[in-house]
Parts: structure tokens; sequence; C-alpha cells
């Protein structure tokens, strides 16, 4: 396997994972803040991460358009052991939220760039279908092992990750000399996109003309399911079902989410196919998980899996800068992750969860309708 595909795949996993080490405990780290705001504070714990990689992806991939898309893969893996410290020792809510925006940041700076890398080489589709397995491993992986070390170390699933994250930084600057040489390749390509670095608003409005709206708008409503599911099952879940359980049932999500996006990247399918048959099973995981939480949350990971793959080759082949127009379909995911729970916390005072899921699943289903 070549140097910059073994860096990318080991930080998607790793950035993931820890990134999702958090979610089946935030209803504790809420708590250790002695924080009396409840379900908003929490909210605002899963979302900071979102908000972060939200305010990133799109500048961050203009960026690494214009200076190489390697010294952001880089930033990345610094940025996320820097909010996995910052997380392991502090119990201060101000401080944590500060820690899951650079955590954030660190996702706004990897995926647009890793995104580029791997659409520009050969058989695209299944390097993506790869980035996708191995995103989708590591958000798993930190679901299972927080639920699993919770009632033994609360912050365990953390640790883990941190350590593995401050290892591939280590070997990151190992092989400095040769990813430079990467590096100088990469940017020659990059300079001769110079000019859309000083232009960008053109070429922005031009990715969001009415071609291309209802591909964005899908995007948004895929992962902003996901995220009020993520971001409220763990409360609606407490006293029916153990840590260990909602971990397994989270993980089952990327599980699934992995092996979709294998085949995704590998059938000979039209991208609008795959996100319209993504969404139908997303719907139906969201409604479904209300009583069923391993069914709904892999039913769900399916679909976003196969969509995923679909939305991320309709985009490569737009008629666009790559780092560009992967930066705003990036930030169409991570605006529906931060910006979804958000508003949902608005309702959760006076409207049940079951209410919050049912309306969840029908917004999502809207998604299938733009695609018709």
């Amino acid at each position: 396997m070549n140097l910059h595909r073994l860096l990318i795949y080991g930080a998607a996993f790793t950035i993931m994972g820890l990134s999702n080490a958090v979610i089946p405990i935030l209803p504790e780290l809420a708590d250790l803040s002695n924080n009396s705001s409840g379900g908003f504070s929490l909210s605002l714990l899963f979302s900071a991460y979102f908000l972060g990689a939200l305010g990133t992806m799109l500048p961050f991939g203009i960026l690494a358009d214009r200076f190489g898309n390697f010294k952001f893969i880089a930033l990345g893996i610094v940025l996320t052991v820097i909010s996995g410290l910052i997380i392991l020792f502090s119990e201060n809510l101000w401080i944590l939220l500060i820690a899951r925006l650079i955590e954030g940041s660190a996702c706004g700076a990897f995926l647009p760039a890793a995104f580029v890398i791997l659409s520009k080489l050969n058989n695209p589709g299944r390097y993506l279908g790869e980035l996708t397995f191995l995103f989708n491993a590591g958000l798993a992986t930190g679901a299972f092992l927080s639920g699993l070390l919770a009632d033994t170390y609360l912050k365990g699933a953390i640790l883990v990750f941190t350590v593995l994250t401050f290892f591939l930084t280590t070997y990151m600057f190992s092989r400095s000399r040769k990813l430079a040489n990467l590096e100088c390749s990469e940017r020659t390509g990059a300079l001769k996109s110079s000019g859309l670095f000083r232009k960008p608003y053109r070429e922005i409005k031009k990715l969001l003309d009415r071609r291309n709206f209802e591909l964005w708008i899908s995007s948004f409503l895929l992962n902003g399911a996901i995220g009020v599911l993520l971001a409220y099952y763990p409360d609606y879940s407490l006293g029916t079902i153990t840590k260990a359980q909602l971990g397994i049932s989270i993980s089952s999500l990327y599980v699934c989410a992995m092996i979709t996006s294998l085949l995704g990247g590998r059938f000979k399918i039209k991208e609008k196919n795959l996100i319209k048959i993504g969404l139908g099973f997303s719907a139906f995981g969201a409604l479904s998980a209300i009583k069923y939480p391993l069914l709904g949350f892999s039913s769900i990971g399916g679909g976003s899996g196969v969509a995923t793959v679909g939305f991320a080759l309709a985009v490569a082949r737009m008629n666009a800068d790559r780092g560009l127009a992967m930066g705003l379909f990036n930030t169409t995911i991570y605006a529906g992750l931060s910006l979804s729970p958000i508003i949902a916390g608005f309702f959760v005072d006076f409207v049940s969860f079951e209410k919050l899921f049912i309306a969840n699943g029908c917004i999502l289903a809207v998604g299938i309708i733009l695609k018709d």
C-alpha cells in the first residue's frame, strides 16, 4: 500500500474513533461539569465537534488546493492528539467544548484533503469506498469501546484513541521526508488552480446552482437525522438498556455503513440510485430505532454508507475544483450533524423523544422525494 494511502486510512480510523468515543458517555461528561442546564449542555457537547468541522471544512478545502493536501492531513492528525489530551484531563464544560471544537477542526482539515487525494486515483469508487469503510470502522470501534470501558474507566476509549493517534503522529514525522516529496508533486498540481483560491465565491455559487441543490439538501437531511439520533438516544435509553448495549447499538450503525460503503463503491450503479437506496434504508432505520435500537441503528448505518459513496462520486464528477467541491460536500455533512441536534434541543423539554424521532424519520423521507 502506498504511503499516502496508509497515512490517510490510519488517520481516518483514529480521528473518527476518538470523535465517537465521546457519544455513549455524553450524559456523564455533562454531569462531571456540574452544569445544571441538562439536555441543552448535552446537545452542545455533542454538536461542538460538528460545529468545529462545519466551520473549517470549506476554508480548509480551499486552502488545501492552494498549499497542498498532505499538510492538512498532518494538521488533522496533530489537532486530534491535542483535543484527546484536553478531554482526558479536563472536566470543565467550557474546556470540553473547546476540545470538541478542536476535534471538529481536525476533521475539517483531514476529510476534504483525503477525499481529493483518493478521488484523483484510478478507480476512485474503490478508494472512496475504502475510506468510508475505515471512517465508519473508527466510529464503530470508538462507540463500542466507550460503552465497554465506561464502567471501568469513563474515559477509557478516549485514552485508547489518543494513544493510537499519538503513535500515528510519530510515524508521520518519521516519514516526513517521503511525505515532503509527495507534497511537492501534490502542490505542483495545486498551483495550477491558485486562481480558485483568489476567487472562491464564484466557484461556490456555481456549485450551489439548481442542478446540485437537491444533492446538498439530501446530504444535509441524511446526516441531520443521524445527528439527532446519536445526540439524544443516550439520554432516551437511560434506564432501559446498559451502556454496553448502547455502545453495541451505536457501533452497529458504523459496522453496517462499513459493509455497504465497500459494496456501493464496487457495484456499477448510478450515483442517483445509490443515494435513493441509502436514503430509503436510513428513513426506515430512523423510525424503527424508537423500539428496536439495534435494527434501527443498523438500518440507518447501512443506508448512510451506500448514500455517502453515491454523494462522493457525484461530487467528484462535478465540473469544479475538487478541493472546493469536497469541502462543500463535507460541509453539508457536518451542517446536518451539528445544526439538527441544536435545533432539536429547543424542543426536548416539551416534546417526547418518541415524537422527536418520528419527526426525524419523516423529515429524512423528504430527501427521497428530492431525488425523484
